[in-house]
């Protein structure tokens, strides 16, 4: 099912010190009549579509957009999200009965102190948590993400355990991409990747104990020894994203794999060459390919 990622803009309520999307604050929130055309539009090719930002819960026309996207048509109404809203049960309510079908919240931290200081918003947290069970307790299916950065990746696998307690449906560990504030503040958000896998296995493996469905994004294959059934962009849908003009793209997959990640010379001897994207670019950029190395047959 082609789905569409619907940018309505920058605004948010945290301020990440991982935001990829950091820079572009300022440029402010779409209009609603701009994004009413993005729904129109694209609901021509599209069955599924994603409200992101920014965070799309603290507009004001933040019902009247989903419920436009239902009353268009389309199948699955998802929205990515850090959470904070749903810590209100009325507006969980709100949100499901104007059309929502899917919630993806961000949980980066295992407990308060971890959580808040990535958000540095204070309390966010608990509003988080607060907004999965809510959305649990009205039999939502929740999708979560966490970045994984240089001060949550060894206690990815007690995330794992919490985001279990809580009965997230499926989670994902996303490394981080080092863009906006996770470029500027490199040396102190983004681990060496290799590092960071072991961690990530081990969450993903209690996630799978617990019957859960689990992926890893930005993972090269060569880093995901035993769990590469996992890597989440083997079963990412087909995408177009439509936002301000420089975000627009009719092939999210085509311009992750072209612009987004890099590959090296050594993965042409790898037997996942075919369908691994490698690392985010930048990744390399900094730190070089070193940590990459190709796996032969088996």
């Amino acid at each position: 099912m082609k789905r569409v990622d619907i940018k309505t803009g920058f605004l948010c309520n945290n301020n990440c010190l991982f935001c990829v999307q950091a820079d572009n604050k300022l440029k402010g929130n779409r209009s609603f009549e701009d994004i009413k055309e993005d729904l129109i539009g694209s609901k021509e090719r599209c069955e599924g579509v994603v409200f992101t930002g920014g965070e799309v819960t603290i507009r004001k026309d933040f019902f009247d957009l989903v419920k436009l996207a239902k009353e268009l048509g389309y199948k699955t109404i998802q929205i990515q999200t850090n959470g904070r809203m749903f810590a209100s049960l009325d507006f969980c309510k709100k949100t499901i009965a104007a059309g929502a079908t899917e919630f993806s919240p961000a949980l980066h931290g295992y407990c308060k102190e971890q959580h808040d200081y990535l958000t540095r918003s204070p309390g966010s947290f608990n509003q988080t948590v607060k907004g999965i069970k809510n959305l649990k307790s009205l039999g939502a299916y929740v999708l979560t993400n966490t970045v994984v950065v240089r001060s949550n990746y060894t206690n990815l696998p007690q995330i794992a355990r919490l985001l279990v307690k809580l009965n997230a449906d499926q989670f994902q560990f996303a490394f981080v991409h080092p863009m906006g504030n996770a470029w500027k503040n490199f040396n102190n958000i983004v681990p060496r990747i290799s590092l960071a896998a072991p961690y990530m296995h081990k969450g993903l493996q209690i996630g799978i104990d617990a019957g859960k469905r689990v992926m890893a994004e930005a993972m090269p294959y060569c880093l995901m020894h035993g769990y590469e059934d996992y890597v989440a962009e083997i079963v990412i849908p087909e995408t177009e994203i439509r936002g301000k003009t420089s975000q627009n793209t009719d092939s999210f997959d085509k311009q992750r794999k072209e612009q987004g990640k890099a590959k090296f010379p050594q993965c042409k001897k790898c037997k996942y060459d075919n369908i691994c994207e490698g690392p985010w670019r930048e990744y390399p950029e900094k730190l070089g390919p070193a940590e990459f190395h190709p796996i032969g047959d088996m």
